[in-house]
């Protein structure tokens, strides 16, 4: 349809091997859970980055990795919810 979205969440940090697996399993996740495609991969990728922003306070871009993203997946939800 052309449509085009801004994801304003995310840091170089991403640019980890196997944070490219991490969103694919988040997006999976949610459509498992009912979320319908566009939706999923929308807050899929937003998710995916709030993590790792959240990762980075405690962090470095040089130092996050896949990891970090999955341990910050619970409080990336919880701030959405405080939006």
């Amino acid at each position: 349809t052309g449509d085009i979205y801004f994801n304003s969440s995310g840091n170089p940090a991403l640019a980890t091997g196997g944070t490219g697996d991490v969103l694919t399993g988040i997006i999976l996740s949610l459509l498992t859970q009912g979320y319908q495609p566009l939706n999923a991969a929308r807050l899929g990728v937003f998710l995916h980055g709030s993590a790792a922003d959240l990762a980075l306070r405690d962090s470095s871009h040089e130092a996050v990795i896949a990891r970090d993203v999955i341990e910050y997946l619970g409080p990336a939800f919880r701030q959405l919810k405080l939006m």
